[in-house]
């Protein structure tokens, strides 16, 4: 017999199967050209983000299919003398170890783990202190920062080794921004959200005290 958490993971857990299905379905039924011209919508306001003119050095991803396309921001970071960081995930006798390396171009990156393009596995990795800004991707995010991932658990397991002092920023479509979610203890909630047509600091979840105002 289930107890109260045990009940609830196991129903968080089936209604997130199921919105991972919708947002996939629902993010493929997009042309690829709308989803470019969101993309770079996208980084137009990450580019005018308060947070990310002081940052001194970025943690991007490289996209998988129809993911917000972020390759114009590495290429503006590095036009404007940014260091930039991309995900790895090293082999270790218990599984794998996760951060982010240092790339000296975009052209570095290849696929790896078998998840996602990485550094080369002799790029220096980032420590506490080196990323002032992550940008995080999503299937789904809601209002307080929460967001759904692919469920392996990257970002949940990464971001906080890095944040603070580093700020957590996630990219999504609009049509991926939903009311809530259903989140789970160990879901690590970033701070700001960021979509083609909006620009929002996370909303404090219910209990707490608060609202979402836009940033500038």
């Amino acid at each position: 017999m289930f107890d109260d958490a045990a009940m609830y993971e196991a129903l968080s857990d089936k209604a997130r199967k199921q919105i991972r299905l919708r947002m996939r379905a629902l993010r493929k039924a997009y042309p690829e050209a709308a989803l470019l011209e969101r993309s770079a919508r996208i980084v137009a306001r990450v580019g005018a983000l308060e947070a990310y003119r002081t940052a001194r050095s970025i943690g991007l991803f490289w996209p998988l299919s129809s993911e917000v396309d972020l390759r114009a921001l590495d290429q503006r970071a590095r036009a404007e003398n940014k260091a930039v960081y991309y995900p790895v995930m090293d082999r270790i006798p218990s599984g794998f170890s996760t951060g982010f390396a240092l790339t000296a171009s975009s052209e570095e990156l290849a696929p790896r783990s078998g998840r996602f393009a990485e550094p080369p596995p002799e790029a220096p990795r980032a420590v506490r202190g080196e990323i002032d800004l992550v940008l995080v991707p999503a299937l789904a995010v809601a209002a307080d920062g929460h967001r759904l991932g692919y469920g392996a658990g990257f970002y949940d397991a990464t971001l906080p080794d890095f944040c603070p002092p580093a700020r957590s920023l996630v990219v999504v479509f609009d049509f991926q921004l939903l009311a809530e979610l259903p989140a789970l203890p160990h879901d690590i909630p970033c701070q700001i959200i960021i979509t083609d047509t909006r620009t929002l600091e996370a909303m404090p979840a219910p209990s707490a005290p608060g609202g979402a105002p836009a940033l500038p």
